[in-house]
């Protein structure tokens, strides 16, 4: 929440839910210090239409929840991409489906990363490892939000979102005036009318191709990823969030060992880092997908590789995290089968 005020925020609306109710507890602490606005509202669905309002107001606003709470907010994500509100929304992920339970998981990513709501839009996620990443993170995310009008994510598993270490925080960023879009209620202003309706076919199919290219911009510009011992890796790891975290100490040990084991950690889950896979692709034999869902960033791994490699994968769910030494295992067994590979090949 710190690094959202010095970022400029001045808005926050949400409604509590572990274990994202840290965050607006910090709200209502730093928001009214800097002289800005806390709203507890009643719901998840009232959160999400009052970041619409604040958005149209053309300042930067946000709002935090989990994945029941961010599943109630999904029609609001739709109308804010439709009507290109910039906002920030923080997911802290916990397990699912239904209410699951409070424990951390990374069973969201489908319904951020895809787009939850009706119709043809997309959020801009960034998937932070760290604390010191949550604060960068969402400096780079109100950023996005407003240099492509969008509404962005920062999605966190519950361990992130929870966890306390060092930070060093960026220098405070100035307010912005309001954009010409904006409605402010001045005379200037008047004029504006922010909407996603556009009941003429052909006009509708304008503004879904305006976003459409909007999004390709962003695919070309924004990708983000952490590339580390990949060079001369025969097995690539990814992973994002804790696991990012997790494997670092995989390959460390592998290493050791003698495996040639990289990490591949996507910084922005979308726009989704297919090139720098691709680049991993030409010197690893195969990718090792592990994550705390059932395989849903996996999909987007076979997606970027086209068959050009194999894909593999390991996961925990439900709260579980999967262990260092339990996804070394995982390598060891994929390390003989590709050297079963070279002997018969």
């Amino acid at each position: 929440m710190k690094a959202a005020v010095l970022a400029g925020a001045r808005a926050f609306y949400g409604y509590p839910i572990t274990p994202a109710s840290e965050i607006a507890e910090a709200a209502a602490l730093y928001f009214p210090q800097a002289g800005g606005v806390f709203v507890q509202a009643e719901s998840e669905v009232a959160a999400i239409n009052m970041l619409y309002g604040a958005a149209a107001t053309g300042g930067r606003c946000m709002t935090a929840s989990s994945g029941p709470g961010i599943s109630l907010m999904q029609e609001g994500f739709s109308y804010l991409a439709g009507a290109e509100l910039p906002c920030v929304i923080a997911d802290i992920m916990r397990a699912g489906p239904g209410l699951g339970n409070i424990a951390p998981e990374q069973g969201d990513y489908n319904q951020i990363v895809k787009g939850g709501g009706h119709g043809n839009y997309r959020t801009l996620v960034v998937a932070p490892d760290s604390v010191q990443e949550m604060a960068d993170l969402t400096t780079l995310a109100f950023d996005l939000a407003d240099r492509y009008r969008n509404p962005a994510v920062v999605l966190a598993d519950g361990f992130i979102g929870q966890m306390m270490e060092p930070v060093t925080f960026a220098d405070p960023r100035p307010i912005a005036v309001p954009p010409e879009w904006a409605v402010t209620g001045t005379k200037e202003s008047r004029h504006n009318l922010v909407s996603s309706i556009y009941l003429e076919p052909d006009k509708m199919e304008r503004h879904i191709r305006k976003l459409e290219a909007k999004y390709q911009e962003a695919e070309r510009c924004e990708t983000r990823a952490e590339c580390w011992r990949t060079e001369d890796a025969d097995l690539v790891l990814v992973g994002y969030g804790i696991v990012g975290r997790i494997l670092k100490a995989v390959v460390e040990e592998a290493r050791r060992q003698g495996m040639k084991v990289g990490l591949l950690r996507p910084i922005t889950l979308y726009p989704f880092p297919v090139e720098q896979i691709r680049a991993a692709s030409r010197r690893a034999r195969a990718f090792a997908v592990v994550e705390m869902s059932t395989g849903q960033l996996r999909e987007d791994v076979r997606l970027a590789l086209e068959g050009r490699r194999p894909v593999e994968f390991y996961s925990r769910v439900g709260g579980n995290a999967p262990s260092a030494e339990d996804v070394l295992a995982f390598v060891e067994g994929k390390f003989e089968a590709l050297r079963e590979e070279l002997v018969h090949g």
